[in-house]
């Protein structure tokens, strides 16, 4: 009966030590708005859609302590249509995350689909978190997250991180000629201050390009922060015009999203376009509650083909409470003669405008929501 009692008290002991030394966390969020969105074609349409601030979603992550310094990580995260309760990308279930990871004194190291170093530096880039339809950045398009993902992050040190990315090309039968994408960022903090880079790379296929142009995505970003608030200042360059355009911007080069590949054919002419995207944003706290900002962006089509806008943006958010906000916007956006930019959020909303009615044309928006995270 002794042994019996010494062997149960040790293994609940050691049940405890486990449950201690790992976790797993059921999160995410809901985001729904009103947006209304008008041509000076004189058109216009209102919808309620999912993701003005973050696209709804439900995520699973958990971390493991196995000592000596060593934790075993793991993200699963699954994007939602809140406003209609289907999944964000029926052909995956967690089509946001899906990777596993070690976090060591050398840094941190993770595989699977990640997202990229260029959307998760957002937050720096203007008061909006570079989501809604006032951010340039959004408008043009965000290389988000690729499959097959391999990656590093150093601790940071002096206030500075590094972060490299590698995603394999996984070569062979139809998929020959194809080639990584690669990613690099460096990330600067110290007291108000916060610079970096965060930059991105793939080559054509091989096989089939015509276009020989590598896709780029260079960002590099400057934020102050003075007493009431934020001033963001942010400059990229790239000729990955597809995410958000409908219309003469439109292309198929390389997705930002991996779907259905990490990769492109090098064979729409649009590759050799390149376009240089300047923001300027600031934020003030009213009050602990109430933060308002404004910025103001522009999207230049170095080819001179008028292939570029510009526009601006006001908004507030509001803390209804610790989990819930409440939010506005009102924005404007004039596209140039051979431009076809559209509003954008998070999500790409579902009642949106397009082809002739965004072609050449000056867009005003409106977005009202709540977002609730849990």
């Amino acid at each position: 009966m002794k042994k019996q009692a010494i062997a149960l008290a040790c293994m609940a002991a050691w049940q405890a030590a486990a449950q201690a030394q790992s976790n797993v966390e059921i999160y995410g969020n809901f985001d729904e708005y009103v947006g209304y969105i008008r041509s000076s074609s004189g058109a216009h349409i209102t919808g309620l859609n999912d993701g003005a601030v973050l696209r709804s979603r439900l995520g699973f992550r958990g971390t493991e302590d196995i000592g000596g310094g060593y934790k075993v990580k793991f993200t699963l995260e699954q994007g939602i249509n809140a406003d209609t309760g289907t999944g964000a990308d029926t052909t995956r279930l967690f089509d946001r995350q899906s990777w596993v990871g070690i976090e060591a004194p050398s840094g941190e190291y993770r595989i699977g689909r990640q997202n990229t170093e260029i959307f998760l530096i957002g937050g720096a880039i203007d008061y909006t978190d570079r989501t809604t339809f006032g951010s340039l950045f959004n408008t043009f398009g965000i290389p988000s997250r690729y499959d097959n993902d391999l990656s590093y992050r150093t601790p940071r040190l002096a206030g500075a991180q590094l972060v490299l990315h590698y995603a394999l090309p996984e070569n062979g039968g139809a998929t020959r000629g194809n080639s990584p994408v690669y990613q690099l960022a460096l990330d600067y903090r110290n007291g108000p201050w916060r610079a970096g880079y965060a930059g991105l790379q793939a080559r054509p296929n091989t096989v089939t390009a015509t276009v020989r142009d590598k896709v780029v995505y260079h960002n590099v970003y400057a934020d102050y922060q003075y007493g009431g608030g934020t001033i963001y200042l942010a400059a990229a360059r790239s000729n990955n015009s597809t995410s958000n355009a409908n219309g003469l911007n439109a292309g198929v080069i390389l997705n930002n999203v991996s779907s259905p590949t990490n990769f492109f054919a090098g064979t729409d002419r649009n590759a050799a376009r390149y376009y240089n995207l300047y923001q300027i944003s600031a934020d003030y706290r009213i009050d602990s509650r109430l933060r308002v900002g404004a910025l103001y962006g522009v999207i230049h089509d170095t080819s001179g083909g008028d292939g570029g806008a510009r526009g601006a943006n006001v908004g507030a958010y509001y803390e209804l409470s610790k989990r819930t906000t409440l939010y506005g916007f009102a924005s404007e956006m004039r596209n140039q003669a051979n431009a076809g930019f559209r509003f954008s959020g998070s999500a790409g909303p579902s009642a949106n405008l397009a082809g002739a009615d965004i072609n050449g044309k000056h867009l005003t928006g409106l977005q009202a929501g709540i977002l609730h995270k849990f």
